[in-house]
């Protein structure tokens, strides 16, 4: 018996990518180190929330890659000539992927009150009413 995916059934034309991003989003499973949240703002629009206290603008890097968004955050370690009795505070890094479908656009990043804010807009596609024409063979 062979198995039937997404990209093989036949009314599901040209949905092969949609099976291979589903993988890489299941393999991108994060540790849950920064918490975020995902809110919608409108219709069009997100807000991915990470709590990131601790950090410094110049410490964190966003930046889009293949239609993934990557948040990276990487803090100096100023421990030196410092004596702790008990260090609950960890100094470490992180990388939080976000896949983005197509259209999905990167706003502004806002860092406020160590939350770090991205806003994200979905472009709506304009509706296509395409008449094909019927040659005679």
């Amino acid at each position: 018996m062979s198995k039937l995916t997404l990209g093989t059934h036949p009314f599901l034309l040209g949905f092969e990518e949609l099976e291979r991003l589903v993988e890489r989003t299941v393999k991108s499973g994060n540790d849950g180190y920064p918490p975020y949240n995902i809110e919608q703002s409108s219709a069009t629009s997100y807000r991915i929330t990470l709590a990131v206290a601790g950090f410094a603008d110049d410490e964190l890097a966003i930046t889009v890659e293949d239609n993934q968004l990557v948040i990276r955050g990487r803090q100096r370690d100023d421990s030196e000539g410092r004596v702790f009795l008990h260090r609950g505070i960890a100094a470490r890094q992180f990388q939080r992927s976000f896949v983005l479908a197509e259209g999905v656009d990167v706003g502004e990043a806002i860092m406020e009150n160590g939350l770090l804010h991205v806003d994200l807009t979905r472009a709506v596609p304009d509706t296509v009413v395409q008449t094909i024409n019927i040659r005679k063979g």
